[in-house]
This record gives structure tokens, sequence and C-alpha cells, in this order.
């Protein structure tokens, strides 16, 4: 800042020496009042500017029923949520008819219409997914097929009547060299357990003749 009595002078205007002290103290007490007027006077600027602005937005909605406003809004998100809950639910129905697939492949059904029929009652079920696993799977299955063992195919039963039809000709009772019928002793001197089933599920009638 400048010298104050430099300044007086260049308006014609000086201050006594003995007057001096007293006048730079009150100089400076109202520099400072100036300073803060100044920056209330800033903010009263800047408020009045944000003031102006709320004001022109209200005029937006003149005529416009809030409560109607509200409603919408109300709505609007309502169905935001909706949409949100509904793509999630087919991202997880999704993953869960993915998996479900999956165990499927190893299972052995008597027909495509009967693996259909366990499948959607699987889903309807309310079994959950979790970590890409359906949890407690395997022991409703084991349920369908004490409720309905014909949607399944019995393996047991698959594998001996597949060992029967390699060891004896087909309708026949006889060996594949057609050596004759087969007889009780030839059939127990079968070391295989699983071609013995075979054989003997072939020839069950000769275990009702009491012959050897």
């Amino acid at each position: 800042m400048q010298n104050i009595e430099a300044i007086l002078k260049q308006f014609g205007l000086e201050v006594p020496k003995e007057q001096s002290e007293d006048f730079r103290k009150v100089f400076h007490e109202n520099y400072k009042t100036v300073k803060d007027y100044e920056k209330v006077e800033s903010d009263r600027d800047k408020w009045k500017g944000q003031a102006e602005t709320a004001e022109e937005t209200l005029k937006r909605f003149d005529g416009v029923d809030l409560e109607t406003m509200q409603a919408e809004l109300d709505t609007w998100k309502q169905k935001a949520e909706t949409a949100e809950n509904d793509y999630k639910q087919k991202i997880y129905d999704r993953d869960f008819s993915d998996a479900l697939k999956t165990e499927m492949e190893s299972i052995k059904f008597s027909s495509e219409a009967a693996k259909k029929a366990v499948m959607t009652e699987i889903k309807e079920s309310g079994l959950k997914l979790k970590d890409g696993k359906i949890l407690g799977l395997s022991d409703l299955i084991g349920q369908i097929k004490e409720k309905d063992a014909s949607a399944f195919v019995d393996e047991q039963q698959q594998r001996a009547q597949q060992q029967a039809a390699r060891f004896t000709t087909p309708g026949t009772g006889r060996t594949p060299g057609g050596h004759g019928t087969m007889t009780k002793k030839d059939i127990y001197a079968i070391k295989d357990p699983s071609e013995r089933q075979a054989a003997i599920a072939e020839n069950l009638g000769l275990f009702g003749q009491g012959e050897e």
C-alpha cells in the first residue's frame, strides 16, 4: 500500500504530524471494514445468482401437480427395479439350465420324453444353484427313480443283456460257434460273473427244469 500521506497530498490534503498516528489507526480500521464489506457483497451476489437460477427452475414446474409427478416417479422407479430383477432371474434360469444339462449327460433315460419330463420336474422343485452346482440334485434324482424307474435305463440289466448277446446267438440259447444248447453246468462253468449272469438271463428256462 502507498504511503497514506503521499496519497492525501495528491488530492491537496495533509494530515498534521501530531494527528498522523491517530489518522493511520482510523484509516486501517476502516480499510478492514471495507474489505469485509466487499466479501459480504461478493457473497450476496453469489447467493443472489443462485436464488435467481432456482427461481427460473421452479418456473418450469408452474401448473404441475407435484403429487402426480411424485406418483409417476415412484412408478418408474418400481418399473426399473422390476426390470432389474427380471434380468437377474433370466440370468439365473439360464445358468441353472446349463448346469442341469451338464448333470443330465451322465444319466441314461429310457426316452427323450422321459428326460424332458425329469428335467422339468427338477426345475420346478425349487432346488438352488450355487457355484455352478445344483444343491440336492442327486437326492432328488434318487427320489424320482424310486417313483418312476421306467424313465431311466437300468444299466445293470442293460449290461446283462449285452453280455448275453455276446455269449449266445440271440433267440436260440446256443453258443456263437453253434455247439449246441447250453446247460446249467455250462453256465456255472463261466468264470466271469457278468457273463455268467448274462447267460443265466438268456437261459432262464433251464433253471425251472432241474436240468444239469
